[in-house]
């Protein structure tokens, strides 16, 4: 099998984007945030389409860091309008801290825009979302306490409060304090804590309403009329596809629809209207909080990982587990997203390492899958096949393109590639946005057709 990788100039970032977009192809943390910003470059809308704060992009820009939970990482970029979508949930004293931090370094905001129907995270959410995992106990779950499944059960309940809500003072009166009551009782006789004030509650968010009110609008009819006039969308997602609540690690979940298909349900869109899905993996693989994780290593070579690649949560700041790159999962969200290609991020975190591996299949009772199990059960009864390839022992964080690279680098990068059947088309080397090899423009080069089996491309679509 053959990966034909071409070499084009950044510049092609300058071409008009279409609707593209971009998701975890692992368990979140991949470097979304920094492919976001690389691609928004060229976007006139970047759009966050599900989620809360219990996901984060860290973005570095000439030196500075930016930690993002709400607001995309197109804010950075003063042209491009910011949208929250509806499938996102807002906690809007978080947003607001970050909207004060951005207008503290003097980057404007008002080009963010707010869904009047995405949900709210209110207090009781965290309240309720902590004291469940604690009472758990051994069967937690690894929720980041942020109050982001409670508040998603309350919209699938019918009982949420919605940001047009928060606009209406006399009616949210009325329904916080009937459902600070209600979940009062909850938080009593449950869980043995103390009331909340629904006067002090509602004081609270009202406060938030009257910051927010001027981006606040219908945010599925302004990308709509974005797509009409022919603007650059680019549609952001958080976490990774296997956090995903239906087709991840169940229950070792987010509590919404990181995969592609999401973006739609998120944001108000048609199917019709997304033109590319482009994937971010990590040269290896992570994930916070419980749940199997075949190619889990906790030896030396995951200590290395986890300080080489500052594998700390954004959102939490928990260590993340660290292990090799696991094909079968790579294979999964190919498969899932339809991805047209890949973003591969922290090559350089493997500098160092004599061998690496990567896992090709799972073995199971004896048996070998190349398929992903639809049970954490089973996952966990999974034991990796590994291919073991030579690493290369040299800095790469200096390389700009793929002629800069160790051959062995490159050869790792085809394998990975081949392994999961899509084109590698961005490289990243380091947190900075110059850290970066663009090996094929991820959005017009030809869908699928830089992947050869045999000498024969498997699609020309």
């Amino acid at each position: 099998m053959l990966i034909i990788l071409v070499c084009v100039n950044f510049s092609y970032f300058n071409k008009p984007l279409a609707n593209v977009v971009v998701i975890g192809a692992q368990w979140g943390d991949e470097g979304k945030g920094k492919i976001t910003d690389l691609l928004s470059k060229s976007a006139d809308v970047v759009v966050r389409y599900q989620g809360g704060v219990n996901a984060g992009h860290t973005v570095v820009v000439q030196g500075q860091t930016f930690k993002l939970h709400l607001i995309p990482s197109g804010i950075l970029y003063p042209d491009t309008d910011c949208i929250i979508g509806c499938g996102t949930v807002i906690d809007p004293k978080v947003l607001i801290e970050e909207l004060n931090q951005l207008e503290a370094l003097n980057i404007p905001i008002g080009n963010l825009l707010i869904s009047q129907t995405a949900h709210v995270t209110m207090p009781y959410h965290r309240l309720i979302d902590q004291a469940s995992e604690e009472r758990r106990g051994n069967h937690k779950i690894g929720t980041t306490g942020r109050g982001i499944g409670p508040t998603y059960a309350d919209k699938s309940e019918r009982t949420g409060i919605r940001i047009q809500d928060l606009m209406e003072p006399d009616g949210l009166k009325k329904q916080l304090r009937w459902t600070v009551n209600h979940k009062n009782l909850i938080l009593e006789k449950l869980y043995n804590l103390p009331p909340l004030d629904p006067e002090k509650v509602i004081d609270e968010y009202l406060g938030y309403a009257e910051r927010l009110r001027p981006h606040v609008v219908d945010t599925s009819l302004m990308i709509y009329d974005a797509i009409l006039r022919r603007r650059n969308i680019l549609f952001e997602g958080a976490q990774g596809t296997l956090l995903d609540l239906d087709h991840g690690t169940y229950p070792y979940v987010t509590s919404s629809n990181p995969v592609a298909g999401g973006a739609c349900v998120g944001t108000g869109v048609g199917p019709t209207m997304i033109d590319r899905v482009i994937g971010v993996a990590k040269a290896y693989t992570t994930r916070v909080g419980e749940g199997p994780f075949p190619t889990e290593t906790k030896d030396k070579v995951g200590e290395l990982l986890c300080s080489r690649g500052a594998e700390f949560g954004t959102t939490t700041g928990r260590k993340r587990r660290c292990g090799w790159f696991d094909g079968v999962i790579g294979r999964y969200a190919v498969r899932i997203n339809g991805l047209d290609c890949l973003a591969i991020t922290k090559l350089d975190v493997l500098d160092e390492l004599e061998e690496i591996q990567v896992c090709v299949a799972y073995s199971i009772d004896g048996s070998e899958r190349k398929d992903f199990p639809n049970s954490s059960r089973l996952l966990a009864r999974c034991q990796p096949i590994y291919k073991t390839l030579p690493g290369w022992q040299r800095s790469t964080t200096d390389c700009r393109s793929l002629a800069d690279l160790p051959k062995q680098a490159l050869d790792y990068l085809k394998f990975l590639a081949e392994l999961m059947e899509v084109p590698i088309a961005i490289i990243s080397l380091g947190a900075s946005r110059d850290q970066t090899i663009i090996v094929e423009d991820p959005i017009h080069g030809p869908k699928r057709a830089l992947l050869h089996v045999n000498g024969t491309p498997t699609s020309q679509m």
